[in-house]
């Protein structure tokens, strides 16, 4: 497998905050005393948006907990339905915002029915029944080219193909309540109506987006009905024409006297039924076969289904939370590192697009990686933290010094408590 950039820049920073301090120190711009002295202000800023953060993983889990299908605490808040509605409305806003933050960027309605349309890489058809679902949000991140060989024939046809790959994608449905799916006479559900799923899974290929749905049922595409059908067809009719010839016509004459086409009655001895009992079981045989091999297809493709989904899936609803908190805390971390570091790396006041072009002009050459760096974000994070100033549209960096003790202040402030009696 290789893997090659896409087309289109991304928003996502594909290294570890870790890595970005390690990059930024070894860039030699800072003496040795202003680089012990960056990483703490690195230190201090990932505290504080763990802080940050810590407090939207408690709001969400708040939110989706009356609509948790993993939950096993008793529910005593939300009390009414319109609590629980308002939570819901909470929950997806929430969820959006930190998928955003974490450098997510959402599935549009044209990548969903163009996984519809094409082939799947698995060589499975899916079929999905969107009208089960009251909701659907598809979000994903880091997109690559990716080229894979296709071997088929036992080994004998070899093709070479190239594809769009998801790197991550969340998927969020919610249900439709319990009233629809009575309405439809459905009850061998294996979700509960009502109820919403959050589900996180890594390396995706785009043609593939409908394996992620929950109600997806694997179908039997037309080349696999001919590979099974015709030599089925053809076995028959051999069959009848070889083993079968006594047994049809023995039940052509029974038929025909039974339905008064024939006046002369038909004599079963002892070879007659033999006969008919030996056909018969025959052809019962030769019909089992046939539907084991059909059935044994299948379950075929629902294993290779089931198995690229177990390795495909990173977690599931209240974890993935967790680990979209992290990720969007490394975003966020790294992003307002990276335009801090490159506003002292300029030694003067620079613009915001100056900036933003020295960020991703440095990622080019130094690391033949391209990106669109969301530099409007990164300084309204600067704004935010007072480490920076703005005159006249440039944008001057606060000294080393005085950044690390206004990320101390601002550490040391969170709880302010008057213990006056």
């Amino acid at each position: 497998m290789q893997l090659n950039s896409p087309d289109t820049q991304q928003r996502f920073i594909p290294y570890r905050k870790a890595d970005i301090i390690s990059m930024c120190c070894e860039d030699d711009m800072l003496s040795q005393d202003e680089t012990a002295q960056f990483k703490d202000i690195c230190r201090l800023l990932s505290s504080i948006f763990h802080f940050q953060f810590h407090t939207s993983l408690e709001s969400l889990k708040a939110s989706y907990a009356p609509i948790n299908p993993d939950a096993d605490t008793h529910i005593v808040y939300p009390k009414t339905a319109d609590e629980k509605a308002a939570l819901e409305t909470t929950l997806v806003t929430e969820l959006t915002q930190l998928l955003n933050s974490a450098n997510f960027e959402e599935v549009t309605q044209a990548d969903i029915d163009r996984a519809l349309e094409k082939e799947s890489l698995f060589k499975i058809r899916l079929n999905v029944d969107f009208n089960d679902f009251e909701k659907v949000l598809f979000f994903r991140r880091g997109e690559s080219v990716k080229y894979e060989t296709l071997v088929s024939w036992f080994g004998k046809r070899k093709k070479n193909i190239s594809f769009i790959n998801y790197d991550r994608v969340v998927i969020y449905v919610k249900y439709k309540n319990q009233t629809y799916f009575d309405s439809q006479k459905r009850t061998d559900l294996f979700f509960k109506p009502g109820s919403t799923t959050i589900k996180l899974f890594q390396n995706i290929p785009r043609a593939d987006l409908e394996m992620l749905f929950p109600n997806t049922e694997v179908k039997m595409k037309t080349i696999d009905k001919l590979i099974i059908g015709i030599p089925a067809a053809v076995g028959g009719m051999i069959m009848l024409a070889t083993k079968l010839g006594t047994t049809l016509l023995l039940t052509g004459t029974l038929l025909s006297f039974w339905l008064g086409m024939r006046d002369e009655p038909v004599v079963l001895d002892n070879t007659a039924l033999l006969a008919l009992a030996i056909g018969f079981g025959t052809l019962g045989a030769f019909l089992w076969e046939q539907f084991n091999t059909f059935k044994n297809r299948k379950i075929k493709f629902m294993k290779t289904l089931a198995d690229n989904l177990y390795f495909k899936n990173l977690d599931n609803n209240t974890g993935v939370f967790h680990r979209l908190i992290d990720a969007a805390e490394e975003e966020e971390g790294k992003e307002t590192i990276l335009a801090y570091y490159f506003l002292l790396r300029a030694d003067k006041a620079i613009t915001a697009t100056e900036l933003d072009q020295s960020i991703e002009s440095w990622f080019q050459q130094q690391y033949q990686q391209s990106l669109d760096f969301e530099i409007d974000d990164a300084i309204e994070k600067l704004h935010g933290l007072g480490l920076v100033e703005s005159q006249d549209g440039k944008l001057t960096p606060m000294p080393l010094t005085q950044a690390r003790i206004q990320l101390d202040k601002i550490w040391d402030n969170y709880f302010e408590f008057n213990t006056t009696p």
